[in-house]
Parts: C-alpha cells; sequence; structure tokens
C-alpha cells in the first residue's frame, strides 16, 4: 500500500518534548535594562521620591554620627568641657534616632514602590502578550512564557525590594563618607581611594563573568520548565509510549545544564564576598598605619584618627554589602532583560479602516463599512463570500508553505480540505483569520481585500471548532458564553441545544453552573467538542472553520457532534479540515492538497470520477500520514 509523504510542517519553529527552549540572540545592555527598569518609578513617583527622602536623610545622619566621634575623643583627651561634651552626645543620640526612623520608613517606602513596580510590570506583559500575534506563540513554548511571569519577574520583584534601596544606601554613603575623609586628610583619602579602585576593579571584572553565568542560568531555568511543562500535561502519552525512562534522561540532562549554569553563576558570585573582605581589610590596616604615623608627628588628633578609621570602615562596608548581593542584582537583570525582550516583540497591529457595523440600508444586518478616496463611504452586506486568487505564504522566506491557492466560496456552502500533514490545510484557515499575512496575491472576503479590513471585526464574525477543544476553569454557561460575552442565559440553552449538549449538561451535578476542572478535564472528549460547538454556535458567526471535531471520539458521540455541526452550518461559510473523508463526503466543494497546491478539487462525485489522490484515498490505494 502507498503513503502520501509528508512534506514540510505547518507551524513555524514546533516545539516538541525533546526541543530546547530558544537562547536570546540581542545582545545585553545591563545599563539600558537598568535605566528601563528605573523608568517605572514615574508611575509611583511620590513613593520614588519619599524613599529617597528618607534614605539619604539616613544615609546623612549615619555620616555625621561618625563624625561627631572627632569632636567627642579630642573633648575627653584634651581639656575636658563638660558642656560641650553634653552637646556632642545629645547631637549623637538625635542623629541615631534619625538613622533608626529614616532607615525604617525609607525601606518601607522602597519595598512598596518594589511591589507596585512589580504590579505594573506585570500588567504590562500581560497586556502586551495579549496582542502578540500568533506566531510569536507558535515560536515559545508555554514553559518559556510561565518561566518569564514567575521566575523572571519574581526575581527582579526580590532585587528591588532588597537591594534597591541598598544599593541606594551604599551609593549616598560612599559618596557623603568621601567628602568627610576629603576634609579630614587629603592624604589619608587618596589612600583609601586607590585600594577602593582595585575593589572596583575586581567587582567589575568578576560581575562580567558573573553576569554571563546567571543569564545562561535563566535561559536553562526556563528550558527546564517548559520541558516539565509539556512532559506534565502530557503524561497520558508517556505513559502509553512507555517513554518515562526517555523523560527522565532528558530531565536529568537538562537538570545537570541548571545545574551547571546555576554553580558557574553561584562561584563566581561568591568569590566576591571574601575578597572584598580581605581587601577592606587590608585597606583598614593600611590606614590605621599611615593614621598613627600623623598622630606621631603631631598632623593629625586622635579625634581625627577614631574617626578617619570608622569612615575607613563605613565605605567599605557598602561597597562589600553590594558585592555580596550581586548575585540576586545580576539574576535580576537577567530576568529583567527577558521581561522587556517579550515587551518589545512586536503587536499584532489592527490596521484595518473597514469596519463592522450595523443597520446595512435601515436593517438590522451587519455590513462592511468601507471608505471611499473621496471622503465617502460605501456600505456592503456581510454575506461570508471568500475568495483566494493566486495566493503565496511561507513562515519564513526561505520555504513556501502554499503556491499558488486559488478557491472561493459562498454562504451555505462546505469547502473541505484534504491532504497530507504539512500540506497547507491549517495554514489556510489561519490565512481567513489573518492569524498570517500573505506574501503574494489577494484574499478577498465580500469583494474586499482582506489587508483593509479591522481584525478584529473580521475575527468577530468568524467561529473556530478545533480538534483539541481548550476550556477555561468556570461554570458550563461561562464556557459556553465565552462565545459571545453578553448571551443571556436563553442564548446559552440554545445554543446548547442547538449543538446537541444540553442532554449530557443536564446530567451534570450542577447543570449549566457545573464548575469545571483545568481544561474541562472532569468532562469526556466528546463532551468538551460538544461544548466547544455550543461555543462556536452563541456567536453566531458568518465563516466556520472545523479543524475535524470527531477523529478523537466514539461512534455514537461522533454522530452526536455531526448532527450539531450540520445545524451550526446551515446559511454559513464552512472550512472544514478533514482527516476522516467519511465527514467530506457531503462538502460542496473538496480540495486536495500536496506540498501547498490544491491538486485536486471538485464535489465527492466529480473527485471519484478523475480516480486520482482523492480516489486512491477512498478506496484504500493510498494513506493520509
Amino acid at each position: 500500500m502507498k503513503k502520501v509523504k509528508n512534506e514540510g510542517q505547518n507551524a513555524p519553529n514546533g516545539k516538541s518534548a525533546g526541543m530546547k527552549a530558544p537562547k536570546q540572540l540581542r545582545p545585553r545592555d545591563p545599563k539600558k535594562t537598568l535605566l528601563r527598569l528605573f523608568s517605572y518609578f514615574k508611575f509611583n513617583r511620590l513613593l520614588f521620591f519619599s524613599g529617597i527622602f528618607f534614605i539619604v536623610l539616613g544615609s546623612i545622619a549615619e555620616i555625621g554620627i561618625n563624625g561627631m566621634l572627632s569632636p567627642v575623643i579630642d573633648t575627653l583627651v584634651g581639656d575636658f568641657n563638660r558642656e560641650k561634651f553634653i552637646t556632642y552626645i545629645v547631637i549623637m543620640v538625635v542623629m541615631v534616632l534619625v538613622v533608626a526612623f529614616s532607615q525604617y520608613v525609607g525601606n518601607l517606602f522602597m519595598a512598596r514602590l518594589a511591589q507596585k513596580t512589580v504590579h505594573k510590570i506585570r500588567e504590562d506583559m500581560f497586556e502586551h502578550m495579549e496582542k502578540l500575534p500568533i506566531s510569536y506563540f507558535d515560536g515559545h513554548t508555554h514553559g518559556e512564557m510561565m518561566s518569564t511571569f514567575t521566575n523572571d519577574v519574581d526575581m527582579l520583584n526580590q532585587s528591588l525590594e532588597q537591594s534597591a534601596s541598598q544599593v541606594l544606601i551604599s551609593i549616598i554613603t560612599v559618596i557623603g563618607t568621601f567628602i568627610m575623609m576629603m576634609v579630614l586628610s587629603p592624604v589619608m583619602a587618596l589612600t583609601v581611594v586607590i585600594i577602593l579602585g582595585l575593589m572596583l576593579f575586581v567587582i567589575k571584572n568578576i560581575g562580567k563573568i558573573s553576569s554571563k553565568n546567571f543569564r545562561s542560568q535563566q535561559a536553562a531555568l526556563a528550558d527546564m520548565n517548559g520541558y516539565i511543562e509539556e512532559m506534565m500535561s502530557g503524561q497520558k502519552v508517556v505513559k502509553v509510549f512507555n517513554y518515562e525512562e526517555r523523560a527522565i534522561n532528558d530531565f536529568n540532562e537538562r537538570n545537570e545544564n541548571l545545574r551547571t549554569a546555576s554553580t558557574r553563576a553561584s562561584t563566581f558570585g561568591v568569590m566576591i564576598m571574601p575578597i572584598m573582605g580581605n581587601l577592606s581589610y587590608a585597606m583598614y590596616a593600611v590606614v590605621s598605619i599611615l593614621g598613627a604615623y600623623l598622630v606621631m608627628v603631631s598632623r593629625f588628633s586622635i579625634g581625627n584618627m577614631a574617626s578617619f578609621l570608622q569612615y575607613t570602615r563605613t565605605i567599605s562596608r557598602p561597597i562589600t554589602q553590594v558585592s555580596n548581593q550581586l548575585n540576586t542584582l545580576f539574576a535580576a537583570l537577567a530576568g529583567a532583560e527577558r521581561i522587556f525582550n517579550v515587551l518589545d516583540e512586536e503587536i499584532e497591529l489592527n490596521d484595518g479602516d473597514v469596519k463592522l457595523v450595523e443597520k446595512c440600508d435601515g436593517k438590522k444586518d451587519l455590513c462592511w463599512k468601507v471608505p471611499a478616496k473621496n471622503g465617502e463611504y460605501e456600505l456592503v452586506s456581510l454575506k461570508g463570500n471568500v475568495t483566494f486568487n493566486d495566493v503565496d505564504f511561507g513562515y519564513v522566506p526561505e520555504k513556501q508553505v502554499l503556491n499558488k491557492i486559488n478557491l472561493y466560496a459562498k454562504p451555505g456552502q462546505k469547502i473541505a480540505f484534504v491532504g497530507s500533514t504539512g500540506a497547507g490545510k491549517t495554514t489556510i484557515t489561519n490565512l481567513i483569520n489573518r492569524f498570517y499575512e500573505i506574501d503574494n496575491g489577494k484574499i478577498l472576503f465580500d469583494g474586499i481585500d482582506i489587508k483593509r479590513i479591522n481584525k478584529f471585526d473580521l475575527r468577530s464574525i468568524m467561529s473556530i471548532v478545533l480538534q483539541d477543544v481548550h476550556l477555561f476553569e468556570g461554570t458550563v454557561a461561562e464556557n459556553i458564553r465565552y462565545g459571545r460575552l453578553d448571551a443571556s442565559d436563553e442564548d446559552v440553552i440554545a445554543a446548547a441545544k442547538l449543538a446537541n449538549a444540553h442532554y449530557f449538561i443536564k446530567h451534570l451535578p450542577n447543570g449549566y453552573e457545573t464548575l469545571l476542572t483545568a481544561d474541562g478535564q472532569n468532562l469526556s472528549q466528546g463532551e468538551r467538542q460538544l461544548l466547544s460547538i455550543a461555543r462556536a454556535a452563541i456567536a453566531d458567526p458568518a465563516i466556520l472553520i472545523l479543524d475535524e471535531a470527531t477523529s478523537s471520539v466514539d461512534t455514537r458521540t461522533e454522530k452526536l457532534i455531526s448532527e450539531g455541526m450540520d445545524k451550526l452550518m446551515k446559511g454559513r461559510t464552512t472550512f472544514v479540515i478533514a482527516h476522516r473523508l467519511s465527514t467530506v463526503r457531503d462538502s460542496n466543494a473538496i480540495m486536495v492538497l500536496e506540498n501547498g497546491k490544491i491538486i485536486e478539487r471538485g464535489d465527492h462525485e466529480d473527485l471519484m470520477k478523475q480516480k486520482g489522490r482523492y480516489y486512491e484515498l477512498n478506496m484504500g490505494v493510498t494513506e493520509l500520514e
């Protein structure tokens, strides 16, 4: 028996269980990412500036406390002045209270700022994703996208909440402390600058390596999460085909890649703390020796020496603290880059100037409002005529999926597509929805170029019944009403009756108010399919697309589904993707596709008389793959 060879694929960048998540190819720019992240603070200016004010106030007060050590000690060592001593102590106590209050309030404001910022980022991400074209979702796994929403956003939230205020305090502390050190002794301050330069050089070089490794860690994490999501959702397939051992091996490989990337990232991250600590001790020792010498030659007081040593510890501590948090900071930046890469994806443009309006020529019927060049407009009745004229299309430029496709469909007609996997059947229906734009040729809808029609209005008059049904968590009625959100309870019941779903719904525990679990797993495959038909019916579409809805159900359920679809198809332009030839015998026209071309067309009787590919498929001479 001959078999039809599978040539090409319909969907671009298809994901399988063994494929890895794609790495981001754009060059990394941490500075740009950081500035863009800070731009989100403009949505909460009051929190931002209030937090900065109290952090600056607390940092200045802390610097002032160290500075007060000099007069206090010099007063005790030299001529003791009781009034001055008490005054200095009171000032220090007030500064300590200011530090405690300011740090608490400042950190509180910054924590709230972090939460509001991440909240805004989540909103932007979800809103942006809802506007992305189908091609984006075809090229990315669910696990990869979920990793961005969860792991990357959580890492960013943790960094903003814990590290942002610390970094700000550190910057202010370093600048203020350096100014005070210059006032006390420029020579000793220069010594500190040289050692700090060495410390920054170490941080910069280790930081580059650490940043690169943290990006690899986040990519490996997204890869593993994508694989877990695929395996968890496909457990039945895994067990049916005894794929457990292979799945474990594949997971172990990804887990090992994540471990390796995480180990490298953490290794360079934890290196910084001991290196910076040792350099800080070395700086303290050098300053102590130099300061002691200056005191001995009477160029430095003991109080100045004590303050300077305290400033030495103060100026190195924030650098050490920030370096200790580089793990979190680099991971957060890597996550922020991935988030902004999603936000930078081009959204689907809804640029059509032809809109759908009601009351065409005084009637309640819908019609297309077509603008004319002279500023006027023409009203064209919505009928559902679809025409393909020499349509070429490819998901990628170097590979054509459809070649010179010509067809027409009128209201009330049922047009079926037959062919092997990858022949282009689903691609044609994707073009009718404008999920993708054609390369050459024209698609006309009621005589109007489909590129001129507003995508929202175009899709509002179409319904799709897919082979793989997706239901949402909620009641049965809510899932049916998803086809038309303003539908009444009576409309929902009428749609269910049209789809032959009313009978089984009545026997559910709570009827139409029965809660469905994730993807309707508490229903059978056939029941889910009937709900899908009811959802399409309630939308009252002019165009109906059926992706063989009966291929995975029993004979009795197939009959119910077929009857429901037959009712739904009456008076509508219907396109059917056929896997079972028995379901297309009554079609007005059957298109046989191979390698992106229509090789045969006609009704069942005409094609059987031609004794071509369709005839061979029906007689069992060849098989579809």
